[in-house]
Parts: structure tokens; C-alpha cells; sequence
């Protein structure tokens, strides 16, 4: 029962907006069906499948909402949780930045769901771990990894006469490589809406080849360096930027786009000319949910163009105090870049460091987005064109924003993390200390 299709969703809506006796109230429904297998130390450890779904009710008196959830849904247990809903509103102090419901609107329908991802078994999840595990053995290394496949939907009605439904698949897969001595380590991460896109074999063997390659890595000093950052590496450095635009955070001075005195860097030239980012739900490549948690259509929404910040997203609220239309964010985002491959880019530098990825990245200071961690798995010099030898890892102290003022060249964005993302050359990247860490 946990995977509704758009008409059972809205039966269950329908009857239990039917018990509400509040002055607005809102219903959300949502269910997932997934199962997973955990490895570490060529061996499964772990394996299991996860069924679950709930209903959430937010009954609104005035302004005093609250909110109440279950996961049965006989009649008795629906009007429970309608009653429960609207004693709490009672309860509850006024919102001042409440907003009352969306009426009804027309959304796009998704690319989300995939039907060879929702048919995934048990069976399905153990080739592709045993694949993985084969490349291990075989050369002599140790693995831990998470596979992991899901068909949820989410769908959401109110007093007012919204509704909305989506239904998705996902696929995602992880692996750490590492020598039997520990001195050499890779890794891989990628996901797919489409189960045909992920090939478990391809990525360990490409995390294996890491692994191998880093072992016996040599100590550099630290300073400013050309970097090639893998697309997973871009990923981890602009995770943080992509929360940055927020109208809100950036009309209160608390984010990189807010200007010293008051106002935003919106129209503002804050990157090289050849970064663009646009998001969009219907990109095949990493498709979203058309429309956001409150129930806004989801379009596609360019926020950076020719280097220059076009857009910042707008809750309902912000939007109203702004007196704009209200835009959500999407996590659909693409960055686009060119033609060149990773292999490309390497042979174009002369002196530089291929950077797998980051991780333990940590804040040190929200308004200039200036980040710190380290690099991980396999981490590498370039001299004349070509990968000399690993050296040790480095901890990294950088701002997204700097780093894409001084990007040299993009290649080809593959899906990763945040999005669709490039592998990026970026000039003067710096690294701060090294570390011991594999």
C-alpha cells in the first residue's frame, strides 16, 4: 500500500479534508518503498527493505496552526488526527508569517519516476553488489559500499482546492576501495532515476583504479595551485554556494549575496563569464518534483547567466513582504560547462592537483562563503599534461565564490551531488596544510 497512485492519493485527501472543521487546513500524503544492502570488508553486512507511509494534517484557526501525523488510515484513525490537528491550532500561538492556502494550480507533469527502477528486487540489488565485490577480489583490495533503490510519492491537498501528486524512483550507489595496507583509498558516489544508467561494475573498477593509484602518495607543500576538480568535487564546493541564493538570508545580510550596508548583489557580476546555472525539473538528466513543499509550480529558473546572479528565490512570506511573485528554489540545478573531458583538462595543464573530492567541509564564514576540509581518495599531481604521482592530502581553505572567478575551463557536466556539474580547472585554489589522512 505504500506506493498511491494519483487517484487513491486523492480519494484519502478528499475524505479526510471532509473532517476538517478548521478555517484552512492542509493534508499531506506520502509513502515510500525501497530496499538497500550495505557492504564493508568485501562482504554484505547488511540488507533490508523499508516500506513505510504517513499522513500530516495542519489545521489553521485565524492564524494558530497545528499539525498532527499517523500512519493509519481507517476512518476512525483519518478523523483522529483531523481532531488532534485542530486541538493543537488552539494551543498554538499566532504565526506572524503565516500565509494563507494556495488555491488550485496547474503543474507539468515529471520525468521522475522509472518503471525498470521501481521493478528492482532483492535479486537485482545482490548482482549489482556481487559485480562490485568481484572487482575487489580480484584485485586484492577491500570494499564498503551502500547500495540503495526507492519508489516514493508525495502528494499534498488543502482547503482551498490544491492538489498536487508526484510520483519518483531512485537509484544510488557508493563504494570505498582501499589497498590491504591502507595507504591507498578511492571512492565513488552516484545515483540515477533510471536504473539502466547505473552500472556498478564500471564506477568500482574507476574506484579501484583510485585506490591503487594513491597508494605511496608523497608530501607537497601547501600554497595557491591549479586544481582539476573532479565533477564530484565541484559538487561538494557548491552545495553550500546553491543554499547562498536565498533572497531572504541575502536581504538580511546573512549570506554571500548580501550587500555591506543593506540591499543584495542581485544583478551583480560575481563569477567568470562562462558560469551559468540554471535549474529545471524536466531536465532528463536529473529530473524534479513541478512543483515545491507549499505548492508553487516549479518552472525552470535561470540564477546565474554570463557569470551575472539573475534570480534569488522567494518563499511565499519574503515574497509578500517584497512585494514580488514568490519563486522557489529547485534542486534540479545544472552548470553548465563544455565539451572537454576530465582526461581533457589534465592534458591542458602544465603544473596542477586532481582532486577527487572534499570532504568534512565546514564553515568559517557564511557572508564571503568561505569553506574548509579536506581532499579525500585519491588525490593526484599533474605536470606537463599528465598525472606524475598521489601526494598526501591537503586541508583547503576556499570560497565557491572566488573559485569561480578564477576558473580556466569547464568540461562536460555529468549527474553528481547537486546536480549536473562540470569537471572545472580553477586557478589559484588554496590549500592550506597537509594531511595524514588516506
Amino acid at each position: 500500500m505504500a506506493i498511491l497512485s494519483k487517484e487513491e492519493a486523492q480519494a484519502i485527501l478528499k475524505k479526510v479534508l471532509s473532517y476538517a472543521k478548521a478555517d484552512a487546513c492542509e493534508v499531506s500524503l506520502n509513502g515510500s518503498d525501497g530496499g538497500n544492502i550495505r557492504y564493508a570488508r568485501n562482504a554484505v553486512s547488511t540488507a533490508g527493505q523499508i516500506v513505510v507511509m504517513s499522513l500530516g494534517v495542519s489545521a489553521t484557526f485565524g492564524k494558530k496552526t497545528g499539525t498532527a501525523t499517523i500512519n493509519e488510515f481507517d476512518d476512525a484513525s483519518l478523523q483522529k488526527v483531523v481532531k488532534r490537528a485542530e486541538e493543537l491550532a488552539m494551543l498554538a500561538p499566532e504565526n506572524p508569517e503565516y500565509m494563507p492556502p494556495l488555491g488550485p494550480q496547474t503543474f507539468a507533469e515529471s520525468l521522475t519516476y522509472n518503471a525498470n527502477t521501481a521493478a528492482m528486487t532483492p535479486e537485482t540489488r545482490a548482482d549489482m553488489v556481487s559485480k562490485s565485490l568481484g572487482v575487489s577480489k580480484a584485485g586484492g583490495l577491500e570494499a564498503a559500499g551502500f547500495l540503495e533503490n526507492s519508489t516514493r510519492f508525495s502528494s499534498i491537498m488543502n482547503s482551498k482546492g490544491l492538489f498536487a501528486y508526484n510520483k519518483s524512483t531512485n537509484v544510488s550507489f557508493s563504494v570505498t576501495m582501499r589497498n590491504k595496507q591502507g595507504t591507498g583509498s578511492g571512492y565513488v558516489d552516484q545515483d540515477f532515476n533510471n536504473l539502466s544508467k547505473m552500472d556498478t561494475l564500471a564506477l568500482t573498477k574507476i574506484a579501484a583504479s583510485k585506490a591503487n593509484g594513491s597508494a605511496g602518495a608523497k608530501a607537497i607543500e601547501p600554497g595557491k595551485y591549479t586544481v582539476i576538480l573532479e565533477p564530484l568535487a565541484a559538487s561538494d564546493m557548491l552545495g553550500n554556494m546553491f543554499r547562498g541564493f536565498d533572497a531572504r538570508s541575502a536581504d538580511e545580510g546573512r549570506s554571500f549575496m548580501s550587500k555591506k550596508g543593506g540591499g543584495t548583489r542581485l544583478g551583480e557580476q560575481l563569477f567568470s563569464e562562462n558560469v551559468n546555472i540554471y535549474s529545471d525539473p524536466l531536465n532528463p538528466e536529473i529530473p524534479g518534483s513541478t512543483w515545491s513543499g507549499d505548492g508553487l509550480p516549479v518552472t525552470r529558473t535561470q540564477w546565474v547567466q554570463n557569470g551575472v546572479v539573475k534570480n534569488l528565490s522567494y518563499s511565499r512570506y519574503w515574497a509578500s513582504q517584497k512585494n514580488v511573485q514568490p519563486l522557489p528554489f529547485s534542486r534540479s540545478l545544472v552548470m553548465e560547462g563544455g565539451n572537454q573531458s576530465l582526461e581533457d583538462l589534465i592534458k591542458s595543464t602544465e603544473k596542477g592537483i586532481l582532486v577527487t573530492r572534499f570532504w568534512y567541509i565546514r564553515m568559517v564564514d557564511p557572508q564571503s562563503l568561505l569553506l574548509t576540509g579536506l581532499t579525500r581518495d585519491g588525490t593526484f599531481y599533474i605536470e606537463n599534461g599528465e598525472i606524475k604521482f598521489p601526494i598526501k592530502n591537503f586541508r583547503f581553505n576556499e570560497s565557491p565564490v572566488i573559485m569561480l572567478n578564477n576558473v580556466e575551463a569547464l568540461g562536460k557536466p555529468v549527474r553528481t551531488g547537486s546536480g549536473l556539474i562540470p569537471p572545472m580547472k580553477i586557478r589559484d585554489f588554496t590549500f592550506s596544510s597537509l594531511s595524514d589522512a588516506i
